[in-house]
């Protein structure tokens, strides 16, 4: 199976878990997009909704796509009571909507999911004249890389999963990551960029940040005995440390303009 996926299977781990990415960028992202009542927005891979009802609140009409249909469910249901909010069960690729059609096109942790030479390519063409893509991530990390707790957890991966020890390192390649995707964005015709990031932090149990592990891709698709033992591993460690392990948030927030017919 496809990771893209696999998020279906884990629909209240991914909604207790996951977090909601801080009053201060869905402000930042409603100050550079003008979002007013009448204004139209369009969500890729919305998920359980963590980056949704900010903008569902302005009153403005949002269209969410979402590839997994338990997903799709949950959200639909959550967000019922709002009559500003459609959700549509679909991968992004194959979603049909007419050209400029939305004031702002936004993706919440996702849009890595579609090809490059599809997602960008589709959402300038989806977005009005003059409007905006918002594009963000977290990437949590497991406190310092100094911190004991830390050190233990990575213990049990090195002994369970030896082939994943490049993923230790992979948050430290974070200044080429933030710039790639700000020349996949110049690259196919936005302008204005605005980059920002922010940080936050969040406490677990061993029990709780588990759950957190079973809402990514990579370890959802595990082979059953191999997560077991992880699992049992990193809960074990971190309650032999005080049963506290911090998540250290970083969000990049990516904002850029459509051009202005006759601004090209």
């Amino acid at each position: 199976m496809d990771e893209k996926y696999l998020f279906n299977e884990v629909v209240l781990n991914y909604e207790k878990r996951r977090p909601n990415y801080g009053t201060e960028l869905f402000e930042d992202v409603k100050r550079y997009a003008g979002i007013t009542k009448d204004k139209s927005l369009l969500e890729v891979g919305c998920g359980t909704g963590q980056a949704t009802e900010p903008f569902l609140k302005t009153q403005c009409k949002v269209t969410a796509v979402e590839l997994g249909e338990n997903l799709a469910a949950y959200t639909r249901e959550k967000f019922k009571s709002y009559e500003n909010f459609n959700i549509v069960q679909s991968a992004f690729e194959d979603y049909v909507c007419a050209d400029d059609m939305f004031d702002m096109l936004y993706s919440a942790t996702a849009f890595h999911w579609i090809p490059d030479e599809i997602g960008y390519k589709k959402a300038y063409r989806i977005i009005k004249s003059g409007g905006t893509i918002a594009l963000f991530w977290n990437r949590p990390s497991v406190g310092d890389w100094d911190d004991p707790v830390h050190h233990k957890i990575q213990s049990v991966y090195r002994e369970l999963l030896p082939q994943w020890s490049y993923k230790a390192d992979r948050n430290k390649n974070r200044e080429s990551l933030y710039s790639s995707i700000i020349n996949k964005i110049e690259q196919n015709g936005f302008t204005n960029i605005e980059f920002k990031l922010y940080h936050n932090t969040r406490k677990m149990s061993g029990v709780e940040y588990v759950e957190l592990l079973n809402t990514y891709s990579d370890h959802i698709a595990l082979e059953k005995s191999i997560k077991s033992l992880l699992y049992e591993g990193i809960r074990t460690a971190i309650e032999e440390m005080g049963n506290e392990v911090i998540i250290k948030d970083t969000v990049d927030l990516y904002l850029a303009q459509k051009p202005l017919k006759g601004f090209l």
